[in-house]
């Protein structure tokens, strides 16, 4: 061995082939490694837990080692443990490792146990003694994440050393003084450079207004206003979609049909409905006076609460520049007319509610029924039980009762017969009394009706 200094990872070796780690262990490995390699120094590095988890008669020798210096120990709380400690001495100290870990998560940091000779590895065999072998650390993930990050530690440090470099550099560095110009110059070099064409994509025309944005033109919508009041009846031709309805032109005013008009529930797009190009008699169903928007619906399509008042009163006041743009529509008269119809109306609607009203008791007992009558099914067997469980203690009290009345009758029988045999005899005897007087009395008769 080159080398003259090693360095032991104590706390590998004094647990090889144990569950706790053992001094006495140790002791015999450094021995004999010492006896087989001319190391001049050596260098037992163990854990801080290294003292708590040897056997108890060992701790008075633990700690004379660790007084004497033979024993070093990392300071508490340092990163890797015992480990990291281990290979930066004998990193400093350019020595060698016996151990028997490979070290995964150091092979970015110490490529140099790779060496040939670096790692020594040993083992106890029975009989035989410390048995001792030089080792290739063992590579994994740990070890493969290990190296790729020395290597990005490294790339990136390389590259800010070289930036701070390269501003001297450029210091250092003499002036160029400029070439004279030539006199006579070309008019080919006069010539601008051609430029090269780019490649940006040209800008999507914008199909729907920004907010606040006029859809049409001022005369072009009050011209629509004027001529076609909310619930008229045009016809549209269908422009193009959008994301939430259909755009549609009639004449030169352009309309908006939105997609919640256009069934119940709405289709998810205007295409299922409507065709490109195609055209329709739309209704209309309101103005947006500040943005010129005209709302259309299909014909037959619901139509919005009426807004005519107010808003084609804004129309046209917009479109003229006569008012002021708000108008409010419950400012506006009401006519007597509308009051009395309107007073029509109620007595009608009170009506229908009164009719409607048996309807739905009548709903409302028929979805009670059911549950009346499950409620009672539910307790008929309820009853039952209890009827069949009064029903053995009727019984039982009847067959009590029983024995009770035939005894009775049967001490009251005797009775009977013993009064009927006594009135017997006594009927017996005066019947035949009776009967010799009848018998002579018919003697006497017989004679004389033979005559």
């Amino acid at each position: 061995m080159k080398r003259k200094h090693v360095v032991v990872d104590g706390s590998n070796i004094a647990t090889e082939g144990r569950a706790a780690p053992s001094l006495a262990q140790l002791d015999d490995a450094v021995r004999a490694l010492l006896a087989e390699y001319p190391y001049e120094h050596a260098t037992v590095v163990v854990d801080a837990t290294f003292g708590h988890r040897i056997d108890a008669k060992e701790h008075k020798g633990y700690e004379e080692a660790a007084l004497n210096g033979e024993l070093v120990t990392p300071p508490a709380g340092a990163i890797g443990r015992g480990d990291a400690f281990v290979l930066q001495i004998a990193d400093r100290a350019t020595a060698d490792v016996f151990s028997n870990d490979s070290f995964q998560e150091f092979h970015g940091q110490y490529p140099w146990l790779f060496d040939e000779g670096r790692l020594i590895g040993g083992k106890p065999v029975p009989n035989v003694g410390w048995v001792f072998v030089l080792r290739a650390p063992v590579r994994g993930p740990t070890s493969r994440r290990s190296v790729r990050d020395a290597r990005k530690t490294t790339t990136t440090t390389t590259t800010t050393t070289a930036a701070k470099k390269e501003p001297a550099k450029q210091k250092a560095a003499p002036l160029k003084t400029p070439k004279p110009v030539a006199k006579s110059v070309s008019k080919a070099s006069l010539a601008p450079a051609p430029t090269a064409k780019t490649t940006e994509p040209r800008p999507r025309r914008r199909r729907s207004t920004a907010h606040g944005e006029p859809i049409n033109d001022q005369m072009v919508y009050a011209a629509f206003v004027v001529d076609h009041p909310v619930g008229a009846v045009v016809d549209g031709v269908v422009d193009r979609f959008s994301s939430h309805g259909a755009y549609v032109h009639v004449g030169e005013a352009q309309c908006y049909v939105p997609l919640r008009e256009l069934g119940d529930p709405p289709p998810r797009s205007a295409r299922e409905v409507l065709n490109l190009g195609e055209t329709r008699p739309f209704t209309v169903q309101r103005f947006d006076p500040v943005r010129r928007g005209i709302d259309v619906v299909p014909v037959g399509g619901r139509l919005a609460k009426s807004e005519s008042g107010r808003n084609v009163a804004q129309a046209v006041a917009i479109a003229t520049g006569t008012t002021n743009h708000a108008i409010d529509a419950e400012e506006a008269p009401v006519s007597p007319a509308a009051k009395k119809a309107a007073k029509r109306k109620a007595p009608a609607k009170r009506k229908a509610a009164a009719k409607k009203a048996p309807a739905k008791r009548k709903a409302a007992a028929k979805k009670k029924a059911p549950a009346k009558r499950k409620a009672a099914k539910r307790k008929a067997p309820a009853k039952r039980k209890a009827a069949k469980r009064k029903a053995p203690a009727k019984r039982k009290a009847a067959k009590r009762k029983a024995p009770a009345k035939r005894k009775a009758a049967k001490r009251k029988a005797p009775a009977k017969r013993k009064a009927a045999k006594c009135k017997a005899p006594a009927k017996r005897k005066a019947a035949k009394r009776k009967a010799p007087a009848k018998r002579k009395a018919a003697k006497k008769r017989a004679p004389a009706k033979k005559r």
